[in-house]
């Protein structure tokens, strides 16, 4: 369903993820903020559609609701949040993205940047589900699993919608690769994409 070119080695979670927990953690925390953050903006941007409106004001609410869950994690073990860290991963996307073109385009664009972020970390959080020796971050994952691989659909339902002209599958297709080369530099870091 992902097609992604480049699975995620399993041994990343026995041999970086487990021995940082709080590292993850706190990752993941900022990874559902950002993604909530960037549902806000398409709102703010794109004000005239609104089922792409009401799509978006649902998924900020689930990703801050799965923000919270992540958080609760954390205090529950003992840990804390800490600061952000910046996502290299997701930088290198963005280098994809087009520069100018119609307000369609660009939008096309960012519906299909967001889409590969959450193909990338349902993809993840599938690796982490199978193969972290926790049973309760085991169901957690898996069910987080399901909820971007639903945000993934989302991201190209509406990219499809809006492409005015625009050849959606060849341009995820162009993402597809382009994302191919960039994750053979991350997967070593205790960090979602990383």
């Amino acid at each position: 369903m992902l097609k992604l070119k480049l699975p995620t080695d399993p041994r990343w979670v026995k041999n970086v993820v487990e021995s940082n927990i709080e590292e993850i953690l706190t990752d993941h925390a900022f990874c559902e903020q950002k993604a909530a953050s960037n549902a806000i903006t398409l709102i703010v941007q794109n004000p005239e559609l609104s089922d792409l409106v009401q799509e978006m004001a649902e998924l900020a609410k689930e990703e801050m609701d799965h923000f919270k869950r992540v958080h609760d994690i954390i205090l529950e073990r003992g840990y804390t949040l800490g600061r952000e860290r910046k996502d290299d991963y997701v930088n290198e996307l963005l280098k994809f993205l087009k520069k100018g073109g119609s307000r369609r385009e660009q939008l096309t664009d960012r519906l299909l940047f967001a889409a590969m972020i959450e193909a990338r970390s349902c993809e993840r959080f599938k690796v982490l589900s199978e193969n972290i020796n926790d049973p309760f971050l085991s169901s957690f994952y898996h069910e987080l699993m399901i909820s971007e691989a639903t945000h993934y659909t989302t991201f190209i339902k509406l990219a499809k919608k809006y492409a005015d002209g625009i050849d959606v599958d060849k341009r995820w297709n162009d993402f597809l690769e382009y994302e191919a080369v960039v994750i053979q530099n991350y997967g070593k870091k205790e960090t979602v994409h990383g």
